[in-house]
């Protein structure tokens, strides 16, 4: 064959002009009508633990050259925890602003539309006028759901389009032709008023791929370019099944989807989503791979508060990035530390103390041993300068062998005391506490001291000695 455009066994073959190679024409793909639902039941048995099967077909990585960070605090975060107040909404909107930074690395956050405490919220944010994160909703595939999105006046919106058997068969009773021509005339409705459309491919993982999934797509990229408007695609993990192990089956096949929806259905990277669930302990390392594999936006909550066992956690995501790209692109991550504090002082939402980059004791070394390590050189126990980037110094727990100089560190650092007014090992106060630590283990005790307990003992000893911290 010596033409670019020859033709082998009928299909055309090309030339592949970003590995320069020749392929030959993938074939078309269409709906396939079945008449009973495949639930991939050699996968998912129920009555015992999902499988994990593979075939050791191998996806290329394909990271796109932008990606970025997408936001549902106020809608799959908010569905499993008290309703936000209208007043808490925008002060987090208003962090996840600053969080994002100037190159709007937060790209949008969605909202619900169904209360009036939520459509006051979404007006208030939109009149910040900030370009990021975009203000969009979240609505059902329905044309009473559209209206509200209508009134608003929003200029993009998410529209739930369940893709798997489950959803289609047991839940909608619908075959698939029956819910692809529903989802595609909502969507036509939307592009018709001028508005955007995300479309959520609702429990993507367990849905058949290309006998639905790639179909449906190519129907949306055909009205995209009709309407000459963006449809993104969000492939919904929703109940947490994907995998990131090379050569593992679709649908449980991160990159597999990632692939066909690339590859095969036509959608730009920039259009496609990854919203992932915490159910097998992999909504963060499977968000990290939809952008390895050529998806561009990455769907969060803060602290992966969510839906069960919640989604992929924003603070993880932020750090994720910045270890792919070398750079946090402007992103400010001191503002987790004032997100998580405002959580717990304002709203009343303990975040769990070993929380990663959040949590109380995320950076606090118990272990004897690591304690001595951190005196010496901090970098020795401390993932990076935590100090820095989260305003939140390394903190050495205290036990039998942090002497006079480990409970001074300890107090200068819990206090966060300014320069001149830490304490060293000569201070009475810090010479009170190690007495009193000495005696806890001359006692038997094995455990490392606890915050309250020094807390506690600080305030006595300071009362008795009429001293101060600070």
């Amino acid at each position: 064959m010596t033409e670019e455009n020859d033709i082998f066994l009928g299909r055309p073959v090309s030339l592949n002009e970003k590995n320069n190679l020749l392929e030959i024409e993938e074939h078309m793909y269409i709906l396939d009508d079945v008449k009973k639902p495949n639930v991939f039941r050699n996968m998912f048995p129920y009555s015992e633990v999902p499988k994990i099967p593979f075939n050791d077909r191998i996806v290329p990585h394909n990271m796109p050259r932008d990606i970025w960070i997408t936001d549902t605090t106020f809608r799959d975060g908010q569905q499993s925890r008290a309703p936000y107040s209208t007043e808490q909404i925008v002060r987090i909107y208003d962090y996840l602003h600053r969080l994002g930074g100037p190159n709007g690395m937060i790209r949008a956050s969605e909202f619900f539309l169904y209360s009036k405490k939520d459509r006051d919220a979404v007006c208030q944010c939109m009149e910040r006028g900030y370009e990021f994160p975009e203000v969009t909703s979240w609505i059902r595939a329905s044309k009473e759901d559209f209206r509200l999105v209508k009134e608003i006046g929003m200029k993009e919106t998410g529209i739930l389009v369940s893709c798997s058997d489950y959803h289609i068969f047991l839940k909608l009773k619908m075959t698939r032709r029956q819910a692809m021509e529903h989802y595609l005339s909502v969507v036509r409705q939307c592009l018709d008023e001028g508005i955007s459309v995300r479309c959520h491919l609702e429990d993507i993982t367990r849905a058949d791929i290309y006998g639905y999934v790639v179909p449906f797509c190519l129907e949306l990229m055909k009205l995209m370019e009709e309407y000459k408007i963006p449809i993104k695609v969000r492939a919904c993990d929703t109940m947490g099944y994907g995998v990131n192990y090379p050569g593992a089956v679709i649908p449980r096949s991160v990159q597999g989807i990632i692939y066909a929806l690339y590859t095969h259905a036509g959608v730009p990277h920039e259009l496609i989503e990854w919203h992932g669930h915490n159910d097998f302990y992999k909504a963060v390392v499977n968000s990290t791979t939809a952008w390895l594999y050529g998806c561009s936006g990455v769907n969060t909550s803060l602290f992966g508060i969510g839906e069960r066992t919640g989604n992929t956690p924003l603070e993880a995501m932020v750090f994720e990035y910045a270890q792919l790209k070398g750079h946090l692109n402007g992103m400010d991550t001191t503002v987790i530390t004032e997100i998580a504090e405002y959580y717990e002082k304002e709203i009343g939402y303990p975040i769990p103390e070993r929380t990663p980059f959040a949590g109380k004791n995320f950076n606090v070394t118990r272990a004897g041993i690591h304690a001595d390590g951190l005196l010496k050189n901090e970098e020795i126990y401390n993932i990076f300068d935590t100090e820095k980037f989260l305003n939140r110094p390394v903190l050495c727990a205290v036990s039998n062998t942090s002497g006079l100089a480990g409970i001074a560190h300890w107090i200068n650092t819990y206090y966060k005391l300014a320069q001149d007014k830490q304490l060293d090992k000569t201070s009475p106060i810090v010479a009170e506490i190690k007495k009193w630590v000495d005696q806890q283990y001359e006692d038997g005790r094995v455990t490392v001291i606890t915050d309250k307990e020094l807390t506690q003992q600080i305030d006595d000893v300071c009362r008795r000695l009429h001293k101060t911290i600070g």
